[in-house]
């Protein structure tokens, strides 16, 4: 765990030491775009965010090569290899179009491609954990199908997402720690080395998450770019690819008693991990919602538009903070509901934990301006929107001016002359002009 630590600690210095050399020079480049009328942004702010966030990546996996426990995962895996192969090829393709805006069809293609390598490098679905079948072999076909499909749908899921100042960063970092514990726990409870490479692709996942959000947290001072969302998709996908695809059930059948009933217990946890769609429940959630809104109107499913679901929180009336933490919640009540049901899916306490949380999150949706107090003695804690406001007291001459019957602001004649409006010419309907009687003095 403590070298794990330190790849996270190292990966999240690296992205945030980096990232304002990074802004400087995207400035400088003209990685600034206008502002476009689906954007949210006041300002034009320079992407090209990713740029820290891949040397991020590039020395967490340094790091971890170099320490005596995670050096196994280089010596026995080339995961860690294609990763980089492929997150190199689809960060490259990022900052193109941060910069030049290359076409939808174009970035689809290099996304297949980053994909493709990957696959040639051995990072690939091999089998899947069926319920009440067991464990079902794919083909190589088979496997390359789901495997390009898996990291072009979570690249797009993320991406889509990235609409709000912190929203793909938090949302990937809380799906990243819940990968984590997942991976971490295959591989230490249950003794399966299999699991060590997606467990590090998540800590470093967090680390490159964690180093950019301090810089991209509202008011945003960078935006990662498609350079960003589109590596940390990759990212997720690998380690999702990695554990659901390399882990064979078969070797827990020593603590389950069958491969059926050990299938059984870990769907939970590898159907999730398969098709992201309940650690990232809610990227995947938009960005199926995005392509049935286009397609529905005649327009491409790459076509941009201001329908996600962040565009709808702020059209409801919640404000830019408030609408990404809402994504966060939500984010980290169905991604962490899934890791503690896959751990005791017996305990009802987590279904009725999960009803409850659910139903909070309903009334925060439905309640837009509703603004919580802190109490007074947290007052010193909490942002300044969340403190109760105090009523100033009145001034002792506006008090006395009150009990003596005349008006605080009676001031002098020549005072309150000079307060008299005075007459200016205003045009009428018909080209009239109405002149005041100082203005019939001034001719």
């Amino acid at each position: 765990m403590r070298e794990y630590l330190l790849t996270l600690c190292i990966t999240a210095a690296v992205t945030y030491l980096l990232t304002g050399p990074v802004r400087k020079f995207a400035i400088v480049a003209g990685a600034m775009p206008e502002i476009r009328a689906r954007d949210v942004h006041r300002e034009p702010t320079p992407r090209l965010g990713g740029i820290a966030m891949f040397f991020g990546l590039c020395a967490g996996l340094l790091v971890a090569d170099h320490l005596t426990n995670l050096n196994q995962v280089f010596e026995k895996s080339n995961e860690p290899r294609a990763l980089l192969s492929g997150a190199a090829l689809i960060w490259l393709i990022g900052v193109l179009d941060d910069k030049f805006e290359i076409d939808a069809l174009i970035k689809l293609g290099g996304q297949m491609i980053a994909a493709g390598v990957m696959v040639m490098q051995g990072l690939t679905i091999l089998w899947l954990p069926i319920p009440s079948v067991g464990t079902v072999a794919l083909t190589q076909w088979q496997g390359t199908l789901l495997t390009v499909a898996l990291v072009v749908i979570t690249i797009n899921a993320v991406n889509f997402v990235d609409g709000l100042d912190g929203l793909a960063a938090g949302m990937v970092c809380i799906a990243s720690a819940a990968f984590f514990m997942y991976g971490y726990r295959i591989w230490y409870s249950y003794g399966i080395e299999a699991a060590a490479p997606a467990t590090l692709f998540a800590a470093i996942l967090m680390g490159m998450c964690l180093g950019f959000l301090p810089h991209n947290m509202h008011p945003a001072r960078i935006f990662m770019g498609d350079s960003g969302s589109m590596l940390i998709g990759l990212v997720l996908a690998a380690g999702a690819i990695s554990i659901t695809g390399q882990v064979d059930p078969d070797r827990l059948n020593l603590f389950s008693g069958s491969e059926r009933s050990t299938v059984h217990q870990m769907v939970p946890a590898y159907i999730p991990l398969l098709l992201p769609l309940t650690i990232i429940a809610v990227p995947a959630a938009d960005l199926i919602l995005a392509i049935v809104r286009r397609t529905w109107r005649g327009q491409s499913p790459f076509a941009a538009d201001r329908g996600h679901l962040h565009h709808r929180l702020l059209e409801i009336g919640h404000s830019h903070s408030r609408s990404v933490m809402i994504m966060y919640f939500w984010s980290a009540l169905i991604g962490f509901g899934a890791l503690a049901y896959s751990v005791n899916n017996a305990s009802m306490w987590i279904v009725l934990a999960f009803v409850v949380l659910s139903a909070i999150g309903l009334v925060l949706l439905l309640l837009p301006r509703f603004t919580p107090r802190a109490p007074r003695w947290a007052e010193a804690f909490v942002p300044p929107r969340y403190r109760r406001r105090r009523v100033a007291p009145e001034p002792a001459s506006a008090a006395a001016g009150e009990r003596s019957g005349e008006h605080p602001e009676a001031q002098t004649g020549e005072q309150t002359e000079a307060r008299t409006p005075v007459a200016v010419g205003v045009s009428g309907v018909n080209g009239a002009t109405a002149v005041g009687p100082r203005s019939r003095a001034a001719r």
